[in-house]
């Protein structure tokens, strides 16, 4: 009876998550570089970018390892890890 999670705690776990997963790329920290570099390749949201393994994200133009590394972080901050050892 005092272990059961209010239903409502859940809910806001749940809303909270959905609005991290639809931030935009731009919302998250990430340089305007890195940000049109993404965009141009129809990646507008965390969500997106979740979605994108590694390589994918690495065979963007002018998107390199430094910049993996930006996205990666950014990520983390908002709930989000991610390997970077995962794309060798």
């Amino acid at each position: 009876m005092g272990t059961r999670i209010p239903l409502s705690r859940a809910e806001e776990e749940s809303r909270s998550l959905q609005q991290r997963l639809e931030m935009s790329t731009a919302e998250i920290g990430l340089t305007v570089r890195t940000t049109n570099c993404l965009e141009e390749r129809g990646i507008f949201t965390v969500r997106d970018l979740l979605h994108c393994t590694p390589t994918q994200l690495l065979s963007i133009s002018n998107f390199g390892e430094k910049t993996l590394e930006e996205v990666y972080g950014a990520l983390a901050k908002i709930g989000f890890r991610r390997e970077l050892a995962s794309h060798v």
